[in-house]
């Protein structure tokens, strides 16, 4: 009886497992897809927009949440004189992880 249970128990842990990996993926890519829409909106482009992109994808390793990432974003804006709501970053974020959902999953199947 004790080896279905610890078959099912190592099922849900390989689930969660799975289920993190991804979500980590999903969030690592609206992050580089934000950042390169920052970029764009600091007139970055080529090698210095995906620079910045991967700055924004590290800056989500700073803390749980999306608000370290939303700091950065804020904060590159303010510090450029880029004036940019915060519903409009916020929007962004959320669009973004829409498109890399979809992308991710794409890529998975």
């Amino acid at each position: 009886m004790t080896n279905g249970f610890d078959e099912r128990q190592k099922s849900f842990e390989d689930k969660w497992a799975h289920d993190e990996t991804l979500r980590f993926r999903v969030e690592a890519r609206r992050d580089k897809l934000l950042g390169l829409w920052a970029a764009g909106e600091m007139g970055l482009s080529g090698d210095e927009a995906q620079a910045y992109a991967k700055t924004v994808v590290e800056s989500d390793l700073t803390e749980a949440g999306d608000e370290d990432v939303f700091r950065k974003i804020r904060g590159d804006f303010d510090a450029k004189g880029i004036a940019r709501t915060e519903h409009l970053i916020r929007t962004k974020m959320a669009e973004f992880l829409g498109e890399a959902k979809q992308q991710v999953m794409h890529e998975v199947k």
